[in-house]
């Protein structure tokens, strides 16, 4: 297992505010941090599996869209907090907390044993754009500053 923390940015680049995990993660990079890995996808589902196994730490980086809070808003999460979200689905339709347990059954002792997530509130992921909503983009800043954070922790 990899002992260094692997931050993950998941996003696309040119849908509007669901680059916000991608950007979180670029600012992240120009740090380099020792013992801190970073990779910046455009994937869903099942693909996060091979990308999180044999690590122990892993931070996920993602936009959210709950229409519960403002766009902007942080919110960092553990994977219980998804238990509710977990359900049978097809390979190509499962949410990242589904392919997450599902990893967890399948290889036990290559998934990680800390998992956090860092959760972006967006407005708009809808619009083919290489620009995000002002009230997203000002919230990468915040994000970073709370992924420094869990890095602080999980070290």
């Amino acid at each position: 297992m990899d002992d260094r923390i692997l931050v993950i940015g998941l996003g696309s680049p040119i849908m509007s505010d669901d680059a916000v995990g991608l950007k979180v993660v670029e600012e992240l990079e120009a740090m380099h941090l020792p013992g801190v890995i970073t990779q910046q996808e455009a994937i869903g589902g099942l693909d996060i599996i091979p990308m999180v196994m044999d690590h122990r730490k892993v931070i996920i980086v993602d936009a959210i869209q709950t229409f519960r809070c403002h766009p902007g808003t942080i919110t960092v999460m553990d994977p219980d907090d998804f238990q509710h979200t977990i359900a049978p689905a097809s390979a190509h339709e499962m949410n990242l907390p589904t392919a997450m347990h599902l990893g967890r059954q399948l290889e036990p002792d290559r998934m990680p044993e800390k998992v956090r997530f860092v959760a972006i509130e967006v407005e708009d992921l809808i619009t083919v754009s290489e620009d995000m909503t002002p009230a997203v983009q000002s919230a990468v800043p915040e994000a970073l500053e709370m992924v420094l954070r869990l890095i602080d922790e999980l070290s």
